[in-house]
């Protein structure tokens, strides 16, 4: 112990220590900052609290979106479960299972929660430990927490459940959780374990002689076809390492069951549970196996993944897992809340979508289709949220780790020929028509243009030409959520006029929103079409990359509702939030949603001035929502008007006004990973602007050093010479030492390694970037 510490020295460990507090810090694991690995600066708990930044006051409505509903899950990157601490016993829509304000712990949960939605839980079971009496009820059973004794890693936490004395500790793989209780008190010893089933169709299962208990509870759908059998389950086999004292079941809560070995839900809730021999500091673990095709591939997960007993073993094997998708990109410099932001944001991007795959490559079929399919060489993934991922988390999964975005390109190709129409977001294995667009198109023609290998491209064309050249006339296919919505209008009109109200969607109406989305994704599948040589459908579509102009105002400057004879609606409030025509924001917000052609947006705006101080508007006024995705592209246009100084302004202000270290430093939802990719590429000073086209456009970084490596090991390097808050902007640039003036990179300069030096200043310097003759190649739709 080191003694006679100067006074200033302590308060500078204090400080130190209030900061980092609850973080993966210095005290965390005993070792000095130069040390730390990037799972080290990873904060699970930012976004589990209301958000505290000014866009979030102003623009969320929904008490969801004060959150970034995100929770600390553990496991692996992508994993079939992750594991978390339980809060709120929910599968209800717009409620995540952790929430950092909550007081009370109700149990752990293996969680299909897709982090940062609006969505709901699926095919989860949760396990509560418990000394003295037994309660089985949810909210009776749970026990008060000290945030100051709660620790969340990826690869592992723990807490201590004050009101039972009992220590929690959770770790876990990529299908199989592995969970350790710590009783301090010699009083009975219980454990409790319960299928979510949102319909109250659980099952449980003991096995007394095998230590054992398994279960499952069937999974419905949600959007399209809202509560139908989605035609599988989330199944789970559970072993303990210490016998059974005493067990049993219920089939309502606290309607005990001793000895009774097995229980179904018929509308009511179902568990198991067992007491084992007291004793003081009893340590129980339970493994847990999880799959989505059957019981058997549930154990058959388990054993393939957690041979034996050692916990400290799986812990520092998930924590190696997280360390290698972290080291991906390493950072130097800036402060150590900025690296928490940094690597918290680039765990948040590495959760969802999650492979649904057994470890033998099994998994059930999508849609209404009940066989069980056997993948060759690839994960089967699922809960593509492709609204929201198809922007930025996406295309990072495709410059970092190509082989994972293969697989996911080849999941949406097997569900395509599984349910015969290419699924627009794909949820609980079924389609959803949950949001407007029709992003996979986005996501596999991203993947194909920066040549991504290891699926059919001709194959994936035809399964997205179907979308986009074709109306699904079967009404009952159509209302599950098959095919584009009001694809005939769209066609017809080229555009969505207002008296088509969509009435077989979840989002309703949104005609607007929905024709400039249509319009991006047509030109995404334009420029596939041209690099397969598909000149007659190039044609075709790149024309209709131009609908966007038949929804854009000419006299008011903005995107505007549109009836079919072409009259534009009365009572016109550009800055109206929820506007009935636009998705999730205002017509002000989405007027700059034209990320494929901003040079046509910058004509139909009347030109750079006119675009420039409507952009200068949008960020002064306050008008700009970065707690919703459809505006992440809308601060680095400016680059596209000559003056990407602004872009690192504009950027800079809204990392430091929409993102924190605290827990509630999130802006919005979090939405499966998109609101942190945003940050991440921001961060590191670049970003896609365009997915669909290979480049991406400059903006401020925020460490001296950011390094990115490949798949083949190739390292890109950008060195951001004497950055700052202050010093945000570039004055000069070089690329492998030969001067550099674009305001972008192109995919093939990154993936190909290299350095970049950017000279960075405190002014602005109007001649660096300024000419529009560089600008990307989609200026030119398509040129």
């Amino acid at each position: 112990m080191v003694k006679n510490v100067p006074t200033t020295q302590k308060l500078f460990f204090k400080l130190v220590a209030f900061l980092f507090g609850g973080l993966l810090t210095i005290h965390s694991y005993g070792q000095n900052r130069k040390d730390l690995s990037p799972i080290q600066y990873v904060n699970p708990l930012i976004g589990t609290a209301i958000s505290n930044t000014e866009s979030a006051k102003i623009h969320s409505e929904a008490g969801s979106e004060l959150k970034g509903q995100t929770f600390p899950a553990v496991g692996v990157p992508h994993g079939m479960t992750h594991w978390t601490p339980q809060t709120r016993a929910t599968e209800r829509k717009c409620l995540s299972p952790y929430y950092y304000e909550e007081t009370r712990i109700q149990g752990f949960r293996g969680s299909h929660w897709m982090s940062g939605s609006c969505t709901q839980d699926y095919g989860s079971v949760t396990i509560m430990p418990m000394s003295g009496t037994l309660k089985t009820d949810v909210v009776a059973r749970a026990s008060a927490f000290d945030h100051k004794h709660e620790k969340a890693t990826p690869a592992y936490y723990s807490v201590k459940l004050d009101d039972y004395q009992i220590t929690a500790e959770l770790t876990g793989t990529s299908h199989a959780g592995f969970l350790r209780f710590t009783y301090a008190q010699e009083q009975e010893a219980y454990l409790i374990i319960e299928p979510n089933s949102d319909e109250g169709e659980g099952y449980v299962e003991i096995d007394a002689e095998k230590n054992e208990i398994s279960g499952y509870n069937p999974v419905h759908r949600i959007y399209q076809g809202w509560g139908k059998p989605a035609g599988f389950s989330g199944y789970f086999v559970a072993v303990f390492d210490h016998p059974f004292a005493e067990y049993g079941s219920w089939q309502q809560q606290d309607s005990l069951q001793p000895g009774v070995r097995t229980a179904k839900g018929t509308q009511s809730p179902v568990g198991a549970y067992v007491r084992f021999a007291s004793e003081k500091n009893l340590v129980v673990q339970v493994k847990i196996g999880h799959s989505f095709t059957s019981l058997e591939a549930a154990r058959k997960n388990l054993n393939a993944q957690i041979k034996g007993w050692n916990f400290e073993g799986i812990k520092q094997q998930s924590e190696r897992a997280w360390n290698s998708a972290l080291s991906k990109i390493q950072v130097k410099g800036s402060s150590e809340k900025d690296k928490i932001m940094f690597y918290t944001a680039l765990y948040h991007t590495k959760i969802i979508p999650r492979i649904f795959s057994d470890a033998d490559g099994t998994y059930p079929g999508f849609a209404d289709d009940e066989k069980v399919y056997t993948t060759s060489g690839y994960d089967y993934y699922e809960d593509f949220s492709l609204w929201d991922t198809y922007r930025a988390v996406h295309p990072l999964l495709t410059l970092l780790e190509p082989k994972r975005t293969s697989d996911m390109v080849n999941s949406l190709l097997r569900k395509a020929e599984q349910g015969s129409w290419l699924p627009i977001f794909p949820c609980w294995n079924s389609y959803t028509a949950a949001m407007i667009g029709d992003h996979a198109l986005s996501m596999i023609g991203d993947a194909y243009i920066k040549n991504i290998e290891g699926f059919d491209a001709q194959l994936a064309y035809e399964v997205m030409r179907k979308n986009a050249f074709e109306a699904n006339t079967d009404i009952a296919d159509y209302k599950e959520g098959k095919g584009r919505r009001a694809m005939d209008s769209y066609l017809k009109y080229g555009y969505i006029p207002l008296e088509d109200s969509v009435p077989d969607a979840f989002h309703k109406r949104e005609q607007v929103s929905r024709t400039l989305e249509y319009a991006y994704d047509d030109f995404v599948l334009a420029q596939v079409a041209k690099k397969l040589g598909k000149e007659q459908d190039y044609q075709q579509l790149i024309q209709r990359a131009a609908n966007y102009k038949h929804v854009f105002d000419t006299s008011t400057g903005y995107v505007r509702g549109r009836y079919a004879d072409g009259r534009w609606i009365e009572n016109f409030d550009p800055f109206a939030l929820r506007a009935s025509f636009i998705t999730e924001g205002s017509p002000y917000q989405y007027t700059w949603y034209v990320p494929h052609d901003v040079a046509g947006l910058i004509q139909v705006m009347g030109g750079k001035e006119k675009f420039i101080n409507r952009l200068d508007t949008l960020f002064e006024k306050r008008y700009y929502w970065h707690g919703n995705e459809p505006g992440h592209q809308t601060a680095y246009l400016y680059a596209y008007a000559g003056i990407p100084w602004k872009t690192q302004q504009r950027v800079r202000d809204i990392i430091r006004e929409e993102y924190s270290s605290e827990s509630g430093g999130l802006s919005g939802n979090e939405d499966s990973g998109q609101m942190s990719a945003w940050l991440v590429f921001s961060m590191a000073g670049f970003y896609p602007v365009c997915p669909g086209m290979p480049y991406y456009v400059l903006g401020s970084p925020m460490f001296d050093t950011i390094t990115l490596t490949g798949p083949a090991g190739r390292k890109f390097t950008i060195q951001a010479r004497k950055q700052s808050d202050t010093n945000r902007y570039i004055q000069s640039a070089k690329l492998n030492n030969k001067p550099f003036t674009r305001s972008y990179l192109l995919h093939e300069e990154i993936a190909n390694g290299g350095q970049l030096v950017l000279e960075m200043g405190s002014k602005p310097n109007p001649a660096w970037g300024n000419s529009t003759a560089d600008l990307p190649p989609s200026m030119g739709m398509g040129e």
